[in-house]
């Protein structure tokens, strides 16, 4: 996750869609070449054909269950209680939208580099269209988010208004049509990958603003850390990747939660003891940033700090948001404080990354760094998780 890629091509191996496995005959050579002799090969090819691997199993793992449960109730019963869950879906989300009342909500949020993202919410009884008419054009660096992107928000912000469990499934987006012009929220993608967007950036943290944004249009909390705090670090011969946990936004009748993944997040963090045995790195402090909440009648979450000891040379990358500007407040309450990240050698003095230093041609979301040559061998690198959400 290159956080100054500028092309598809240059975030990894670029797989165009092919079979995997074809008539009994598995591609697993063909796909490790393509791994091997990519511009930007991978650099742990045993973990990816794992992984797809592990893929398939789930495939045939989940085929075989469908096929026994068929053979128990007769696939005319399957298929009526699979569209009875995506009509009880739907059923529940136009219940949701009838409960709003009102209108249109319109809300804009921007990036750090002032690229907006705006949403309009039009209700007609139990319907609505939600419109990203005015959001920001293509991103030059690595922001970029897909169509697909834009409707897992959307469908996230139904399951919350609806406020009841039930099973993922496309029936929810019946009651809703979704308006996205070109650009940021559904770029160009021609057939080369060197002149596609990139998008790694748009998977992980736009998709955590368009959250916000849509909230925000339907009042229904403060925003929250709005950012996966994505943390990289490694050499030639090591990766790893961790996202950063931070404050939730209040709400009516309820106060934020402290130093925790909101959204668009589904990772767990790394336990101590297996991130400093398996890596040449020591965790000095992660702890919640107390005080750093939006104040409120219910405050916001407070945040996190989280630094780290680098025990050998390393390169390091952090791709984030909020940085410029903290979560929105809302009802009165006021914002949280923008996050910040810091580095420092062990002689030299503790050192803020400032977005406005960044190269002009980069986005300013990301900041990536070696220690020089000569320096120390323990480079050290604060990162700090958002000083979280707002208050209520």
């Amino acid at each position: 996750m290159p956080p100054l890629a500028k092309s598809l091509a240059e975030e990894g191996v670029v797989l165009a869609p092919a079979h995997l496995i074809r008539a009994g005959e598995a591609r697993f050579a063909e796909i490790e070449r393509q791994l091997a002799e990519a511009p930007y090969p991978s650099r742990a090819i045993g973990d990816n054909l794992a992984d797809l691997r592990a893929a398939v199993a789930a495939n045939h793992r989940g085929a075989t269950a469908l096929g026994a449960l068929a053979e128990v109730h007769g696939d005319e019963v399957i298929a009526r209680e699979m569209a009875a869950i995506k009509a009880r879906a739907e059923a529940l989300a136009r219940r949701a939208l009838l409960g709003l009342s009102g209108g249109p909500y319109q809300a804009k949020e921007r990036l750090d580099d002032g690229s907006p993202i705006c949403v309009t919410i039009d209700l007609a009884g139990d319907r609505a269209v939600i419109d990203f008419s005015g959001t920001a054009d293509q991103h030059p660096g690595n922001l970029n988010a897909t169509p697909a992107v834009v409707r897992s928000a959307v469908i996230y912000v139904l399951r919350l208004m609806i406020g009841e469990a039930l099973p993922l499934n496309e029936g929810i987006m019946r009651a809703v049509e979704v308006v996205i012009p070109p650009g940021l929220l559904n770029p160009d993608f021609p057939d080369d990958p060197r002149q596609a967007p990139a998008v790694a950036g748009g998977n992980v943290e736009t998709s955590q603003r368009i959250v916000d944004t849509l909230l925000k249009a339907l009042r229904i909390c403060a925003g929250s850390q709005g950012t996966m705090n994505n943390v990289l670090f490694g050499t030639s011969e090591l990766g790893y990747y961790e996202t950063v946990c931070g404050g939730s936004g209040a709400g009516p009748g309820f106060d934020g939660a402290d130093a925790v993944h909101t959204h668009m997040t589904n990772t767990r963090i790394t336990d101590p003891e297996l991130l400093e045995r398996r890596y040449p790195v020591r965790l000095e402090r992660f702890a919640i940033r107390r005080g750093s909440g939006g104040r409120g009648e219910h405050r916001g979450g407070d945040g996190a700090v989280r630094e780290l000891t680098f025990l050998e040379p390393m390169s390091l990358s952090i791709l984030s948001q909020h940085r410029r500007e903290g979560p929105y407040g809302m009802a009165g309450g006021e914002p949280g404080p923008p996050a910040a990240s810091a580095s420092c050698a062990p002689t030299a003095a503790r050192r803020r990354w400032d977005p406005s230093t960044a190269p002009r041609s980069a986005p300013v979301t990301g900041s990536s760094s070696r220690p020089p040559a000569g320096e120390a061998t323990v480079a050290r690198r604060t990162v700090r998780g958002l000083r979280a959400s707002r208050g209520w």
